[in-house]
């Protein structure tokens, strides 16, 4: 294994010496790497997308372990599910080496554990149906490597997501991801570069696989949790652009209805709401399959 997380940037040698002006412009210059290498890895991105959309269709789970900044990364992602596309929190989580407190604080020692890791899955009640997606920079974080090996023991599918060549938990996955970005500006701290392409590629795992599952309608989030004013308001302006009726309109269907999905379908087949919660549940919540079915 090639570790390039770890190597000096020869760009950055003097970087103690430099203007804030030329650091700024320095480390723009080198995030510009980073959307060409999660370019060069959309073969495998793909491929773990759409093994995270059969577990979901399996009723499964996606399941991110990982530590330090992986696992923060991992965690934000699983929670901002919920309210984006009204999926229920274990749908989608975020498990970091020490628990809960190394959200915000180090824990001495978790992350070099593999049976803490394990420990977690077992309190998860890990089934052969979710899917397990390990994030480390390095590629060979011991709670991570844990995590995979377990998951595989009792058939769980697994991916990957590192920022090395040839790494461990490549090895491991059924569906590895390696993004090479290179060298830090400031050496081995990967939440740079390589938590920026973490951050990316995990915004494409959970919104296409999510989209494929009919959390979309054209591109409008049209399971969104309405739980404050703002999100109120967003939920009846996506039923205006969906279907072109205006706000009063939107908020006295989407009022009835009680949700912005079958507000859409309502209005855009004209079916009662009886009949179009019918058609949602036959579809699996695809809006436009349920439109096409009543019309």
């Amino acid at each position: 294994m090639k570790n390039f997380t770890e190597q000096r940037n020869p760009n950055s040698m003097h970087l103690d010496e430099m203007s804030v002006e030329e650091i700024a412009r320095l480390m723009n210059e080198e995030d510009r790497g980073v959307p060409e290498a999660i370019h060069r890895a959309i073969p495998e991105i793909t491929e773990l997308i759409e093994a995270v959309i059969r577990a979901f269709k399996n009723e499964g789970r996606l399941i991110y372990i990982g530590a330090g900044t992986s696992g923060r990364l991992g965690i934000l992602d699983a929670v901002e599910c919920v309210p984006t596309f009204g999926t229920s929190p274990e749908k989608v989580v975020g498990l970091i080496a020490g628990g809960e407190q190394a959200i915000k604080d180090a824990v001495e020692g978790a992350e070099d554990s593999k049976e803490l890791a394990i420990e977690d899955l077992k309190k998860l009640r890990l089934t052969k149906n979710d899917i397990v997606v390990g994030i480390a920079a390095s590629g060979r974080t011991p709670y991570v490597i844990g995590g995979l090996n377990y998951a595989k023991e009792i058939g769980a599918k697994t991916g990957s997501l590192s920022n090395n060549e040839n790494t461990k938990i490549s090895e491991i996955a059924d569906y590895p991801i390696e993004v090479i970005t290179g060298p830090e500006v400031l050496t081995g701290s990967t939440r740079l570069k390589a938590g920026t392409a973490q951050k990316i590629v995990l915004n494409m795992i959970t919104t296409i696989s999510m989209v494929k599952i009919g959390k979309a309608y054209e591109n409008l989030m049209v399971d969104v949790l309405a739980t404050n004013e703002k999100l109120v308001d967003r939920a009846k302006r996506i039923i205006v652009e969906a279907t072109g009726v205006d706000y009063e309109e939107a908020e006295k269907v989407f009022d009835e209805a009680g949700s912005v999905k079958l507000a859409i379908v309502m209005i855009l087949s004209g079916a009662s709401k009886e009949d179009s919660k019918a058609a949602l549940e036959e579809t699996d919540g695809f809006v436009r399959a349920s439109i096409q079915k009543l019309v």
